[in-house]
């Protein structure tokens, strides 16, 4: 069954005088190969946003066209957005929910001003002093999470097939650094590249 997030958080978050809510998800965390991606979306408050919007979901739930459809609407729509990245080797030294944490802390400095309170799927926690709620299944109910979550999975997954060509035969574009058999076959047969996680590949 595929979740339709709305406006609740956001609303009741403006009502209360905090104009500029920022929305916060990542993509990434489990994969073997590539960095982790946080995408920050602050939506205006604004008539028939939600119906601008019908399209956006938890990114797992949309197919690439969809995503790539509804990212180009989101960015066009939104106040501020912003991208923030980790790569492999810093992930491998800090360990995943650092080096999440550390590229949500760079999609807030991306930003042109800073949100007066942010919206984050429950596993994703920047070290900053902006008010923060936390809420489980984020992107599934937080359509500012959603919208987040799918600019986070085009960027990364963009950035994947580029990176295919730079480092052929472990299927990159195909599998997006995700721990397919496919992509376990051609580590055990090519070895680690400098993208993969060398503290994830036998254990996710």
């Amino acid at each position: 069954m595929i979740s339709i997030p709305d406006l609740a958080f956001e609303k009741n978050l403006w009502r209360s005088g905090l104009a500029d809510v920022g929305g916060m998800d990542e993509a990434g965390r489990g994969a073997l190969a590539g960095p982790v991606t946080v995408g920050l979306v602050i939506l205006k408050n604004i008539p028939r946003l939600s119906l601008k919007l019908k399209g956006v979901r938890d990114s797992k739930q949309m197919t690439p066209l969809q995503r790539e459809h509804w990212a180009g609407v989101i960015r066009e729509v939104a106040h501020a957005w912003s991208l923030g990245w980790a790569s492999a080797a810093e992930i491998d030294s800090l360990g995943i929910s650092a080096a999440v944490r550390l590229a949500a802390e760079r999609a807030l400095e991306a930003l042109p001003f800073p949100p007066h309170h942010l919206l984050t799927d429950f596993r994703l926690s920047p070290d900053t002093d902006i008010p923060l709620t936390s809420l489980v299944k984020g992107d599934q109910r937080c359509l500012s999470i959603a919208a987040a979550s799918v600019l986070a999975k085009t960027a990364r997954d963009a950035l994947m097939c580029e990176l295919d060509a730079q480092f052929p035969g472990y299927g990159l574009a195909k599998h997006k650094g995700y721990g397919t058999a496919g992509h376990r076959a051609a580590l055990e047969r090519l070895g680690h590249s400098p993208l993969h996680r060398r503290t994830f590949t036998f254990h996710k």
